[in-house]
């Protein structure tokens, strides 16, 4: 079993993160943590895979967090998660180590793909014998968006330029994927697919709505 540590201070989304977490086969969680004080308390008596940090926090932030795990030699992979968008705090947990970063709002898809990941370089570390140059670009490599080739495979131009004109003509608005598939009559599952992709490619942004019970619903609006 992979174990995990999350750090998170707010206890809603600590708690959020568990549940994600664990819903991934082989994974963990043996502890929360709400500081960074905290978290290298128990990094130095407990054996740690993974830790899913938080970069805002009291007493101690997760960069300088990151920064006295390596003083002390700690290696442990981290995904880091902050609501941060400056490109030089990326910058820099980037060259600390941290094996993926999530920005705040983030999909449950996209925080999966990234455990998923870490588990798959995981058990590539424990039971590869021999590396090949495919191993290796399987573990250090995404499929990104490239806006100047065609559409992602499974996706069609006719449904994305329908489904922006809605988005569009309501930029005044926040839609959940449900709502957006009722307004264009396509499933849901779709709808989930292109507004995935048109959050990667900037045509909308997303926010994340915390209920009192069951998962958060995330909700999108036109960029303008």
């Amino acid at each position: 079993m992979i174990k995990v540590l999350i750090v998170e201070d707010d206890p809603m989304v600590a708690q959020i993160n568990k549940s994600y977490t664990e819903s991934i086969k082989g994974l963990s969680v043996i502890g929360v943590c709400k500081d960074g004080k905290e978290a290298l308390e128990t990094i130095k008596n407990t054996e740690i895979d993974l830790i899913i940090l938080d970069v805002y926090m009291p007493k101690m932030d997760g960069i300088t967090f990151l920064k006295e795990m390596r003083k002390h030699n700690i290696m442990t992979d981290v995904i880091m998660v902050t609501a941060a968008h400056e490109v030089d705090k990326l910058d820099e947990v980037l060259k600390l180590g941290a094996v993926d970063y999530l920005i705040k709002p983030f999909e449950y898809e996209r925080f999966k793909e990234a455990l998923n990941r870490f588990v798959m370089r995981y058990k590539f570390f424990k039971e590869q014998k021999v590396i090949k140059q495919e191993d290796i670009d399987k573990i250090t490599s995404r499929n990104k968006v490239n806006l100047n080739t065609e559409l992602q495979k499974g996706l069609h131009k006719r449904t994305l330029q329908r489904i922006r004109d809605f988005m569009k003509d309501h930029s005044d608005r926040y839609f959940t994927s449900e709502e957006v598939a009722e307004a264009v009559v396509l499933s849901r599952v779709t709808i989930r697919r292109y507004m995935n992709y048109m959050a990667e490619v900037g045509d909308i942004k997303s926010d994340i709505e915390y209920g009192t019970v069951g998962r958060p619903s995330t909700k999108y609006k036109w960029k303008d």
